[in-house]
């Protein structure tokens, strides 16, 4: 960044000022002789010595002044006195150039004098214009250099006040857009900081329960508490049970990683999709049955093969029926339905429970969420099933979503989209 800005003003300290100088000399002196020639009329020669004279002069004079901007005025600590130096300076340059031509035109003492009065007033009066200008422009230099601090302080909520149009109101628009995706960054930054606390605490809870209970299991059954032939096979399926849950923990974990890093391969194949609902529906029968749900499946007959990965969407279909009858009190219903629509194939899981409460909605995919009605502690899981859910549909090019349907229940649906193998 150094060398961009040392580069900048190098090219602007050496080739501007001719490209600026230059041609201002230029259209003065040709200003002043066509102005002289409409007015007065003089022979040749006073305009040839009126050009010698002033092209002289203002040479001079600006040369000089270039050499004291260059020398003093780049390294002062103001812009506002850069500004109304140089204003002064262009008031008296104003003034030496025209008492040399004053005197070199023979104006009288009394005509010399009045024409000093005249110019030093109206140097009087530009100068003190200039340096309203100038405070106007470096108040807001100011003002946006105040908000930059603030910024930089930590607070990212603040913001410079834009007026006008011209460059510094372009720059105080920028930097009040570099702000607020600066503070955009910061939220989300503390949304991913607060997720990371919340993945420590519940995973550290989801490991803690199991561990806590095999370790007393495997306690009570190495110290000898029990020794009855059922309450010891009864322990045995308390243990065999609390290690498929650590199990199923770390492969949500495990697989949650690969989708965030986009490492999930899809072994992507022609699949019907009614053998792949009717299998699942059937591995959760006996759940429903135990809790007293009706689990039921509906496929389209249109719905044929699609192009998927079996497996992860077995996983998907899993995971929201396994959610559904979670949250379903007993003599409720769990449907699964497919369909085919002009986007692709859609299929819903519908159960007949409370529902998502509204501030849940949003959130519920979000991994480790647990929302009142989407995933709480009281149904147990770790809060990834609609996670990875999400991950693995999107894998497929798919969209989810969840709602309340009218009726009552909650609903969680997923559409794969079409591909010419499957229409």
């Amino acid at each position: 960044m150094t060398d961009i800005v040392s580069d900048s003003w190098e090219d602007f300290s050496v080739g501007a000022p001719l490209r600026i100088l230059l041609p201002g000399v230029s259209m003065a002196l040709l200003v002043a002789v066509v102005v002289m020639i409409l007015l007065m009329q003089p022979p040749i020669a006073e305009i040839a010595e009126l050009v010698r004279t002033l092209a002289l002069t203002s040479i001079l004079s600006l040369a000089l002044g270039f050499l004291l901007y260059r020398r003093g005025l780049t390294r002062s600590p103001s812009l506002l006195f850069t500004l109304v130096f140089s204003y002064i300076w262009a008031a008296l340059l104003t003034l030496v150039n025209v008492l040399v031509m004053a005197g070199l035109m023979f104006v009288n003492e009394h005509d010399l004098a009045l024409s000093l009065v005249l110019l030093l007033f109206a140097a009087i009066i530009a100068v003190t214009f200039g340096i309203f200008v100038a405070a106007g422009m470096t108040d807001g230099l100011r003002k946006l250099a105040d908000t930059a601090q603030a910024v930089a302080g930590g607070d990212l909520s603040a913001r410079a006040r834009v007026a006008g149009r011209d460059e510094v109101a372009r720059v105080a628009k920028a930097f009040n857009e570099m702000a607020a995706q600066l503070e955009e960054a910061d939220a989300r930054r503390q949304e991913v900081e607060q997720m990371r606390r919340d993945l420590v605490a519940w995973t550290s809870h989801d490991l803690r329960t199991p561990l806590t209970s095999i370790r007393a299991l495997v306690e009570a059954l190495h110290d000898g508490v029990v020794n009855e032939p059922e309450t010891v096979q009864r322990y045995y399926r308390t243990l065999r049970s609390d290690v498929v849950a650590l199990n199923r923990l770390i492969d949500d974990l495990f697989e949650l990683a690969q989708l965030e890093a986009g490492g999930v391969k899809l072994e992507m194949a022609p699949h019907m999709l009614s053998e792949l609902v009717a299998d699942v529906v059937e591995r959760f029968q006996a759940v429903a049955a135990e809790r007293d749900i009706s689990l039921e499946e509906s496929v389209g007959a249109s719905v044929g093969a699609v192009v998927m990965s079996p497996e992860k969407i077995d996983r998907v279909l899993a995971n929201l029926i396994g959610n559904a009858l979670a949250h379903t009190p007993a003599g409720g219903d769990v449907q699964v339905m497919a369909r085919r629509t002009v986007e692709g194939v859609e299929v819903t899981v519908r159960d007949s429970g409370r529902g998502f409460a509204e501030a849940d909605l949003p959130r519920v995919f979000e991994q480790f969420y647990r929302g009142e009605a989407a995933r709480s502690r009281a149904t147990g899981g770790a809060g990834l099933g609609l996670a990875i859910a999400h991950g693995l549909v999107e894998a497929h090019g798919g969209r989810i979503w969840a709602e309340n349907p009218d009726g009552g229940g909650g609903l969680v649906g997923f559409l794969l989209p079409a591909t010419p193998e499957t229409e």
